[in-house]
């Protein structure tokens, strides 16, 4: 979906709430507050009565579209820019393309970003799966003399963010920020996102090392310049991380570790329906917008 598809298919906000209207109740409006389904349309707006809780709602009510004061044909080009910004997109470039403050496009964005997650139980990655982590934050080398911190690069620095992921071959990627980069953590998030006796390829870390124990582990050693060794390999992980910081670099130029998580979610909703038809995706978006 593109600017132009979305205008065709929503020319008017009446547009855009009916189809919200179809996604979510399918014909039948339910009271968000007592999921009754004894209500009566409000005359002149787009609002029903509950007869039963004695409450007025809209479609809207419990999505991320709650409250808001911006035309939903907004919302819904904002959803499709974000979808097709393959190394993400600024909440300025939003601001300035629909017309809306910079503040409230980042109040969309993070918005939007909740319909990213997951919230079902997916299935155990199997096959051959990459593990890897990397670190956010800025460089040393480019900070003043007063603002450089101990350590270096990588594991290393002390103002670091780790995130740590998971890739399957030819499939999705699961990533999230971590606390750090221990064994118990990295081993717990492969045991949670992996089925057991898998394969799981990672790098000479020693927080890998009980990895062998619930799975066939393979071993590439970077340090000793290999990067390839027969099946062992973590290159498609790391080409997913190389995404996310473009992402950063180019798009985002710095975010919080408050919110790290929040686009560590955009880029894997992102990657893992990189093969989907945008309209699917775009679907599945505004399924999950109003079933938040």
């Amino acid at each position: 979906m593109n600017i132009i598809q979305v205008y065709k298919q929503f020319p008017t906000k009446q547009d855009c709430i009916k189809h919200l209207e179809q996604v979510r109740w399918s014909g039948t409006p339910v009271c968000p507050y007592c999921k009754s389904t004894n209500q009566t349309p409000v005359k002149n707006s787009n609002r029903y009565h509950c007869n039963t809780c004695n409450t007025s709602f809209s479609v809207t009510v419990a999505t991320i579209f709650h409250k808001t004061k911006c035309d939903l044909q907004k919302w819904f080009v904002a959803i499709s820019l974000v979808l097709n910004a393959k190394k993400g997109y600024s909440a300025r470039q939003l601001g300035r393309d629909i017309e809306v403050t910079k503040d409230t496009a980042w109040y969309m964005f993070m918005r939007i970003r909740k319909a990213f997650v997951d919230k079902t139980e997916s299935e155990l990655m199997t096959g051959i799966i990459e593990a890897d982590e990397t670190y956010i934050g800025g460089k040393n080398k480019n900070r003043h003399a007063d603002k450089k911190t101990k350590g270096g690069q990588g594991r290393g620095g002390e103002d670091k963010t780790p995130v740590i992921g998971l890739l399957q071959r030819n499939g999705k990627v699961v990533a999230k920020k971590a606390k750090d980069v221990s064994g118990k953590t990295l081993t717990s998030f492969i045991k949670k996102n992996v089925k057991e006796g898998e394969t799981v390829s990672t790098d000479e870390w020693a927080g890998y090392n009980r990895v062998s124990q619930k799975f066939n582990h393979l071993i590439v050693a970077h340090g000793q310049g290999e990067y390839v060794k027969g099946e062992a390999h973590t290159n498609s992980l790391e080409g997913f991380w190389s995404l996310f910081k473009r992402g950063i670099v180019g798009q985002y130029h710095q975010i919080s570790e408050k919110h790290l998580d929040r686009y560590v979610e955009e880029f894997c909703f992102r990657y893992n329906n990189r093969k989907i038809d945008a309209k699917i995706t775009f679907a599945l978006v505004i399924n999950k917008a109003v079933n938040i």
